[in-house]
């Protein structure tokens, strides 16, 4: 049997599966908790020895992801905020970046102030597409170079400009990384290229930056940002489907939302015409959590309109204990009910935010109907019966009011196995036990 070691290095845990790369099956899987506080690699390694523990294997291959120190935080700096700024945005969803800050227009000292107060890993710079207007992208990459700055930049703008602005950054020491136009002309978008870059930057720069480990062995296992082997995951498995849909995870602190559609005549909204189109994406609610952003998920249910009367305040009260004690675990049913209740308000909040873009900084929406698969994840999903995953899942698929039109024939699955980012690491070098896996697991019965 010829088998491969996937792990996923998390900020709390860390996840190790063994798969069968011949049947596309899950051997084995084990966690253990991540040892930020000391060495990754303690946690990893102890996740895969429990994983592998009695199976008899060695020196297989492992497959390695990563968000443990906070993921990968992007900013992006463009030319105009509806256009080059809002498709450098989606680009950096798509990485599996978390967008902390966005700038459009020419920086000024207090912008640059700005940009550094966000703290980013990675700066994404893009403005004007091929041919068109290069001021704006020159000016820019010009105040970073004098600013001293010394966080990696991927350059991905008007192409005229760039080996010229290449130049004016490494010469005054900047990292850069040069990458095709995100936006080579009006309504293309082009995001193949800055997504390999910044996957590139931040396997080169970021893992080693965070010292999340004292050697240079956890630089060379890890192969993608974690959320960035989902979304590849993602997209194997709407392949395997062939059509339409949607993943929503919720996690402690977060809420992803990935789809994948098919274009047809009706996506063409003023904002695409514009911006462009990304069929597979990524959104990211940073305020919509199980434990640290619970608060927030009260806050939007609210705004929403989805809380009965007398709800607010229990559940407001709910909210701030686990926002107090990201570790607290509910003890009876009373307490596991208000998990369910916060998971299915955050699913809900954040496909809403999704399929209509009015939180995510776009100024289109992504239509939904079509879907014919909604898998759900994320540990409160995952670890059933503590949360009725079934429930969470049905309040997405039953959001009628929503101001979004929801799919009308979609079957709903929990990624029980966690097998989106094994597949997702899977997929390169191993395109056939990357979909064998996900049809077996996910799709399966």
């Amino acid at each position: 049997m010829s088998v491969a070691v996937c792990a996923d290095v998390g900020s709390t845990y860390t996840k190790a599966a063994v798969v069968d790369l011949d049947g596309g099956r899950l051997v084995a899987a084990a966690s253990a908790p991540t040892t930020v506080g000391t060495d990754v690699l303690h946690g990893l390694d102890a996740a895969v020895a429990a994983a592998t523990a009695g199976l008899g294997v060695r020196d297989v291959p492992w497959y390695v992801c990563s968000s443990a120190g906070g993921g990968l935080r992007l900013a992006v700096v463009g030319y105009e905020q509806l256009v080059t700024a809002q498709a450098g945005r989606r680009v950096g969803l798509s990485a599996g970046a978390n967008v902390v800050h966005v700038a459009a227009g020419r920086l000024a000292g207090a912008d640059v102030a700005a940009l550094r107060a966000a703290r980013p890993d990675v700066v994404l710079l893009v403005g004007g597409t091929d041919g068109g207007d290069a001021e704006v992208l020159t000016h820019n990459a010009t105040r970073l170079a004098r600013a001293r700055w010394r966080v990696p930049v991927v350059l991905a703008g008007n192409v005229d400009v760039r080996d010229e602005l290449h130049a004016v950054l490494a010469g005054a020491g900047v990292p850069v990384t040069a990458a095709d136009n995100v936006l080579p002309r009006i309504g293309v978008l082009a995001p193949a290229s800055a997504r390999a870059a910044i996957r590139e930057v931040f396997l080169r720069h970021v893992i080693g930056g965070k010292r999340l480990s004292r050697g240079s062995r956890f630089a060379r296992l890890v192969r993608a940002a974690t959320p960035d082997a989902v979304l590849t995951g993602v997209e194997v498995l709407a392949d395997v489907v062939g059509g339409d849909l949607v993943v929503v995870d919720v996690g402690g602190a977060t809420t992803d939302v990935y789809s994948v559609l098919t274009p047809d005549e009706r996506d063409s909204g003023p904002g695409r015409q514009v911006a462009g189109s990304l069929w597979r994406a990524r959104t990211v609610e940073g305020d919509l959590g199980m434990r640290w952003s619970a608060p927030g998920v009260v806050r939007a249910a609210v705004e929403e309109r989805l809380l009965a009367a007398g709800e607010q305040d229990i559940l407001g009260a709910a909210a701030a204990v686990r926002a107090a004690d990201p570790g607290f675990l509910p003890v009876d049913a009373a307490g596991r009910a208000v998990d369910g209740r916060i998971a299915a308000l955050a699913a809900t909040v954040a496909v809403r935010r999704h399929a209509r873009g009015g939180a995510t900084g776009e100024r289109d929406g992504r239509d939904l109907r079509d879907v014919r698969l909604l898998v759900g994840s994320g540990g409160v999903l995952r670890h059933a019966p503590s949360v009725d995953a079934a429930v969470v899942l049905e309040a997405v698929l039953t959001d009628h009011a929503g101001g979004w039109p929801v799919p009308r024939d979609a079957r709903a699955v929990v990624d029980v196995d966690y097998v989106l980012a094994a597949g997702g690491l899977l997929a390169a070098e191993q395109p056939r036990a990357a979909g064998a896996l996900l049809r077996r697991h996910l799709l399966a019965g």
